[in-house]
């Protein structure tokens, strides 16, 4: 590791944790340098949903560029983008009813958030966002004044500008409607609250700690929104793309949001990042928010291959579901099983989390897999909440020896 030590920026984080030099991955299954396999529950960070290396998009890739397919193109026009637009429009946005317009961004989730913000100051003649507890939308600027966490901002001024935050569902405890407080602030003339731009939500807060808001919550939100031309941005970046069972992570809730931000697994781990815009929101004028890197052929050709092997039919959500069902099972049975732990348990679909209130055991579980080859992060706002993020494809086999090791790890902590 003294490479790694000796020259790149103490800035790296995820090499802490997980310290090893990883060389080879496919489906599930990460190996390193020295031909340890591990089991991957990170799926990073929710960008491998499709697993490692899936044979159906090396195979598009490799033919791609054998044939001298074009990588780089800015937003020109590219066979890859016309495919990509095509499968989208036809296995994606047709069968749901939606006609959303497309937007490629730069490469990054972050950079898709920034987008939508702009767009949405744009469209509005308004500055103020509304973002919400534990939300968590990228580290660039305007994104970071978005993101909850207070390690984000440790150390910079001026990242909370033109953002206003507001209790997610839950925040206030089971009694508490945070979305009728919000309804009182905005309506409220004495609040100090703008009537803002935008509300910017996470349907599912991931990195936040698996926060889950409820339909009836999302649904009054875009209520709110459509009552005060309000537009309503939801930040589908990690639990798109099937990890709620749906492609979208609010379908369920049967809302349809002004602007989607859709990026890590679109792409199947390549960089791709992309908005959804409702018609009359793209007001942008040709050039007004450009990238380098929105033209990432690559991506396209991936998602391509992905949206027609997976998205055809509803195959992968009924399997998504079952084999959510299964962790939802495994985790609720420590619950019971560790009472000293006071464990609690969230999530939907194939994002899970099981908090572990007492400091820095959540830590110790992540460690003991990792001892044992499993690789899990902790989220939350302090680390407390474990959290699972398979890759969607993942072997029933395979899951049933991760969530072994992992219900290893949890009796190990219980006896600390």
């Amino acid at each position: 590791m003294e490479i790694f030590d000796s020259l790149e920026s103490n800035v790296r984080s995820y090499i802490r944790s997980f310290p090893t030099v990883f060389d080879r991955a496919k489906g599930s299954i990460i190996c390193d340098q020295n031909g340890d396999e591990y089991i991957d529950f990170l799926a990073g960070a929710g960008s491998l949903n499709y697993g490692h290396n899936n044979r159906i998009v090396s195979e598009a890739l490799i033919s791609y560029l054998q044939r001298d397919g074009i990588v780089h193109s800015l937003d020109k026009g590219t066979k890859a983008k016309e495919n990509f637009l095509r499968d989208f429009s036809e296995l994606i946005l047709a069968p749901r009813g939606y006609d959303y317009k497309i937007q490629f961004t730069g490469p990054t989730g972050t950079n898709a958030v920034e987008a939508a913000l702009k767009l949405a100051r744009l469209v509005t003649g308004r500055e103020n966002v509304i973002a919400f507890t534990n939300g968590y939308h990228g580290l660039t600027m305007g994104a970071l004044a978005t993101t909850g966490n207070a390690h984000y901002h440790r150390g910079l001024s001026g990242t909370r500008n033109g953002v206003t935050r507001m209790p997610f569902d839950g925040y206030l405890g089971e009694g508490v409607n945070t979305a009728d407080y919000l309804e009182k602030v905005l309506d409220d003339s004495g609040s100090g609250v703008d009537l803002p731009a935008a509300i910017l939500l996470e349907t599912v807060q991931g990195e936040g700690g698996i926060n889950v808001a409820r339909d009836s919550w999302l649904q009054q939100i875009a209520a709110i929104c459509e009552k005060r031309e309000i537009l309503l941005i939801v930040d589908d970046i990690q639990v798109g793309n099937g990890r709620t069972g749906q492609f979208f992570s609010f379908e369920n809730a049967g809302i349809r949001p002004d602007i989607v931000c859709i990026s890590k697994s679109i792409g199947s781990g390549l960089p791709m990042s992309i908005l959804l815009l409702n018609p009359e929101v793209d007001q942008w004028q040709p050039g007004q928010h450009t990238g380098t890197f929105r033209g990432n052929n690559l991506g396209f050709v991936a998602a391509s291959a992905i949206l027609r092997a997976y998205w055809s039919d509803d195959m992968l959500t009924q399997d998504v579901l079952r084999k959510g069902a299964i962790i939802e099972e495994h985790l609720q049975d420590w619950a019971v099983e560790y009472p000293q732990l006071d464990l609690g348990v969230r999530g939907r679909g194939f994002v899970w989390g099981i908090e572990v209130p007492d400091n820095g055991l959540a830590g110790q579980v992540s460690r003991f897999s990792f001892e044992n080859n499993l690789i899990i992060e902790t989220c939350g706002s302090t680390g407390s909440v474990v959290k699972l993020l398979p890759p969607l494809t993942i072997e029933d086999d395979v899951l049933a020896r991760g969530l072994q090791t992992l219900g290893n790890s949890f009796a190990r902590v219980a006896t600390m």
